[in-house]
């Protein structure tokens, strides 16, 4: 049996991450209280019963302290259950305009009689012990719903097929890292086409800016220095047992230098064996 554990802070898309897994084949059970944990394991194991695909949603409304967490966590070490988290999380600017906007509130804000901000700074302290287990974690601040339910798909989908997901992630500096990213290329230094009026509107997804950016020496060169350094790590990192690795590759808008190069490196990336899933970020934001 596949056990995914899916959590992370209250309005960072949780339900749209269970839609997308049971999209592809989970069984999906939500909001379960730590106690019932052990009980649920139990089920899902039995012989006529064993479900092939399993995810658990593990959050603040079925654990109210950490050490409910660690229970939780425990139970699930001890009938030596193979298992994988999913966290889901946003800034916290990100989460509390998402609470004003759909005027839903926080489940610690009545429980705990704090404002929003308050109650996210306890949940985050809460489910800390999750976040320091979970296998991939996900930043939802900058991604729209069909974005968000792409990466999950993504993700686990392909996870079997694989011993590591490889995403290849474009992005503008100017909106912020990407939280997920583990390691951040910044492609800033090479000649932009922003300032080329024909190339302005266009993206590192049409050939002619492929062209103007790559027609630099430097620009190959970098290439070939970022292409050296990733077949030198990734294997290290499979090695290493990691199961997820996100390369992020940014410019100033995330819309020409960075998909450009991120689609690029993808390209290698395959011929080396892996399967890597490019997402660029930023690619539809308007100028």
């Amino acid at each position: 049996m596949e056990l995914l554990v899916v959590t992370g802070l209250s309005g960072a898309g949780k339900s749209l991450a269970v839609n997308a897994l049971e999209d592809i084949g989970y069984f999906c059970i939500d909001n379960i209280p730590a106690g019932l944990v052990p009980r649920l394991l139990d089920f899902a194991l039995q012989g006529e019963t064993m479900l092939d695909k399993v995810a658990v949603v593990l959050d603040i409304r079925g654990c109210r302290t950490t050490e409910d967490v660690r229970k939780a966590l425990t139970s699930m070490d001890q009938r030596e259950v193979p298992y994988q988290v999913l966290f889901l999380d946003a800034s916290d600017e990100v989460l509390t305009r998402r609470y004003k906007e759909t005027r839903r509130i926080h489940p610690l804000t009545i429980q705990e009689n704090c404002s929003i901000g308050e109650a996210i700074q306890k949940e985050r302290q809460i489910l800390h012990p999750l976040y320091e287990r979970a296998d991939f974690v996900v930043d939802t601040s900058l991604l729209s719903a069909a974005q968000n339910k792409e990466r999950i798909c993504s993700l686990f989908l392909q996870q079997n097929q694989k011993a590591m997901v490889l995403s290849i992630l474009s992005f503008g500096f100017k909106y912020g890292l990407p939280k997920e990213a583990d390691i951040v290329l910044d492609v800033r230094c090479l000649p932009n086409p922003f300032y080329i009026p024909e190339l302005k509107e266009k993206t590192g997804l049409d050939q002619e800016v492929v062209d103007y950016v790559m027609q630099f020496e430097q620009s190959q060169q970098l290439l070939q220095r970022i292409l050296s350094l990733l077949e030198f790590s990734l294997p290290l990192y499979v090695k290493e047992g990691k199961s997820q690795l996100t390369v992020a590759v940014g410019c100033t808008g995330g819309k020409h230098r960075s998909i450009t190069f991120a689609r690029k490196i993808a390209e290698h990336c395959q011929k080396l064996g892996y399967a890597p899933i490019v997402h660029h970020r930023d690619a539809k934001r308007v100028f």
